[in-house]
């Protein structure tokens, strides 16, 4: 196999290579250090590379396999996304009021990933604390999508999905608060999955909204997110919201077929405001889990769709002022120099280190929490919360999982959404309910749109949506679509 296609192979293959000496972690981490040196600059996925570190530890991983050790991810080079701790390396938010903070420890999924074995190449650019939708808002610099270097790759987590998609990496991490996976594979024709709410720790994450924040996985195919997935799952003493249940073999599933099962497609994802290439690529794809694997399409209903987004942004920057209240210029990150007294030091800290859209977030949340308007936003927007759940939970009485669109536009062009906010949020209408209700959802490349006047064809992703720690149900749709597609081999010309 040629360097090239040996970096856009996926997990398990790469983990095969290694394991019968076709090549080693050595070699295979140089040749992602070489991509990234070399297309890096285009991208913009990274924001601190650890290759001194990566080298270490693929030596390592060679001892282990060379001893017979099979571990999944040993020797594999993966990308962690900036706002999750990896002990003695920069961790920024992409933010600020973050630059130069070495955390002292490292997250429980690093930990876990250490165990594994897994060698880290470096920490991914993303949107500031995870606040946006197109990797635009971080402090340093934007990512750029592979597809099209004029659009946006997606956000918070738009530098894992673009350092996957361009081959800089065979894996990342990135976090889930809103859409912030799902949304970024859609646009980066790459597999990334939000896992059920506790599945995975967030010891270690910089917490932007606590009760939504999810830390998942981005890879190359199916059974690579699902070998990813399953390292860093699992109960965490560390973490009180962690969930004490055991973690299945997501992979188990992958070659079982469909016939039979249940999918449904909620009727309120496909009315006016969805592209209509986005609706044609998706719609084909749901049929050809009926005609091709023999699932039973089922029409549903998700009726309080229409209050997700208002409900998501109110939840979400309540919890985002309380969690944003700790940077505070006093005890480590950044300060304001010369301050007046304490409370300009607070005020300048904050004002000079936050972004546009922390600050705009921050301000809405400690709005809604105030006296008088707590009961009127905030108390409201948990009640429809549960409501939103609660339709989810109707619908899988009935289905075995859900398919839908992850976005209702194709990916955009930089700076075109970035001084429209509002257009911005609204671009989540398909993924936050997910979130509000705590439950796993999937991006599956899908297709592309086509190209027309001078615009590149761009990805497309279809979303699956499970009940409560059924990722593996997930898995095993996604896997059969696989059968039958090729469109996550597609990859970009850099």
């Amino acid at each position: 196999m040629s360097d090239t296609s040996v970096l856009f192979s996926s997990i398990p293959v790469q983990r095969e290579m290694l394991t019968t000496g076709k090549l080693s972690s050595k070699e295979l981490t140089e040749m992602y250090i070489s991509r990234i040196e070399d297309v890096d600059d285009k991208t913009g996925a990274f924001l601190t590379t650890s290759f001194a570190m990566a080298r270490k530890q693929a030596d390592e991983a060679d001892k282990r396999i060379k001893d017979g050790d099979a571990s999944p991810l040993l020797g594999i080079p993966i990308g962690i996304k900036d706002i999750i701790c990896v002990e003695g390396v920069e961790a920024t938010a992409a933010s600020k009021i973050l630059k130069g903070f070495m955390p002292p420890y490292n997250a429980t999924v690093i930990e876990n990933l250490l165990k594994a074995g897994a060698v880290f190449v470096g920490k991914l650019n993303m949107d500031e604390f995870a606040m946006g939708s197109s990797c635009e808002n971080s402090a340093f610099h934007p990512t750029y999508n592979p597809y099209d270097l004029k659009r946006a790759p997606g956000g918070s987590s738009g530098g894992s999905a673009a350092a996957v998609a361009a081959g800089e990496c065979a894996g990342a991490l990135g976090t889930d608060t809103g859409g912030s996976i799902r949304q970024p594979a859609s646009f980066c024709n790459v597999i990334g999955i939000k896992p059920t709410y506790g599945r995975v720790s967030r010891y270690g994450v910089m917490a932007f909204a606590s009760s939504l924040d999810q830390v998942g996985v981005f890879a190359r195919d199916t059974a690579g997110a699902a070998s990813l997935l399953q390292v860093i799952s699992g109960e965490d003493p560390h973490d009180s919201t962690s969930a004490p249940f055991n973690v299945p073999d997501f992979s188990s599933q992958l070659q079982t077929p469909i016939k039979g099962m249940k999918i449904g497609i909620p009727k309120e994802y496909f009315l006016k405001g969805l592209d209509s290439e986005i609706k044609n690529l998706v719609t084909t794809a749901i049929e050809e889990l009926e005609k091709k694997h023999g699932a039973e399409i089922v029409e549903i209903s998700l009726p309080h769709t229409e209050y997700a987004v208002s409900t998501y942004y109110l939840c979400c920057t309540a919890e985002a002022s309380s969690n944003l209240a700790r940077y505070d210029g006093a005890h480590y990150g950044y300060r304001a120099e010369h301050p007046e007294s304490l409370t300009d030091m607070y005020v300048r800290s904050r004002t000079e280190g936050f972004g546009d859209e922390v600050k705009r977030r921050i301000m809405l949340g400690t709005f809604v929490l105030s006296a008088g308007y707590y009961d009127a936003y905030y108390n409201k927007a948990l009640k429809v919360r549960r409501l939103i759940q609660q339709d989810f939970f109707n619908a899988f009485e009935r289905v075995d999982c859900i398919a839908m669109p992850v976005s209702p536009i194709p990916p955009f062009e930089i700076g075109a959404l970035v001084d429209d906010p509002l257009h911005m949020y609204l671009a989540d209408i398909y993924t936050v309910t997910t979130s509000l209700a705590g439950l796993p959802g999937m991006s599956v490349p899908c297709g592309f749109t086509d190209p027309k006047d001078g615009v590149s064809a761009l990805p497309v992703g279809m979303q699956l949506v499970g009940p409560p720690w059924e990722e593996q149900r997930l898995f095993q749709v996604a896997a059969n679509y696989e059968k039958e597609n090729s469109w996550g081999e597609r990859v970009p010309s850099l």
